[in-house]
């Protein structure tokens, strides 16, 4: 069973940060939910792209927009999608997310959100384990929840208990209008096509459990 976010239950998580693998992934995922409380203090950690001449200032656009704060790694991000040490992306991680107390970190779910990119996984899963070993401080985690049934469709919201977000007609235009026109992804685009009019996410306020989810997650795909 899903359950609508309840906005007055977290007006108080004003200090939050998005933890992503690509400039457009904050906005795909979490844009609207970011749009619908613009009293958060928000961080966004991209963690590749910071040399793309196209994307890196564009992300830095999207980021005025959002009223936020926000840094750019270059984690490796080749087409071929080499797998990468755990080590190695938590460092990356740990090396632009400011060393604070949040009230909410948003991130990638270690499945993805649709299939497949593998930073988008590798970035989930060192998020929670950081988060579990008590290198990065949060009172509570999102992981986005969609999934493109292995490509026979465009990602969808995962309905099943999650949060969701369903976006008014004035913020899903607001968000699609920065996929489109800021980032400049074309009306035909598959970034375009999927931008979702509904945001899950699945909720955490403990890390152990969020590991434990993961762990039982990642074993069932095997």
């Amino acid at each position: 069973m899903a359950t609508n976010i309840d906005s007055n239950e977290i007006q108080q998580s004003k200090k939050v940060a998005i933890i992503v693998a690509h400039p457009d992934d904050e906005t795909l995922w979490a844009g609207g939910t970011v749009l619908s409380h613009p009293n958060w203090e928000l961080f966004v950690v991209s963690l590749c792209r910071t040399n793309d001449t196209d994307r890196a200032p564009k992300f830095y656009e999207v980021i005025k927009l959002y009223a936020a704060k926000g840094m750019m790694g270059n984690m490796d991000d080749e087409p071929e999608q080499k797998p990468l040490a755990e080590a190695e992306v938590q460092q990356h991680v740990l090396s632009l997310l400011p060393k604070e107390d949040f009230d909410l970190i948003i991130t990638h779910n270690p499945l993805g959100e649709y299939t497949r990119h593998i930073r988008h996984e590798e970035i989930g899963k060192a998020v929670i384990n950081l988060w579990e070993e008590g290198n990065i401080s949060t009172h509570a985690l999102w992981v986005f929840a969609f999934e493109d049934g292995n490509k026979n469709y465009l990602p969808r919201p995962i309905e099943n208990l999650t949060l969701l977000q369903p976006l008014s007609d004035n913020i899903w235009s607001k968000k699609f209008n920065i996929i489109t026109k800021t980032y400049g992804f074309s009306l035909d685009s598959w970034e375009a096509k999927t931008t979702p009019k509904t945001e899950a996410f699945f909720e955490f306020k403990d890390a152990k459990a969020a590991k434990k989810w993961m762990n039982e997650l990642l074993e069932h795909t095997v």
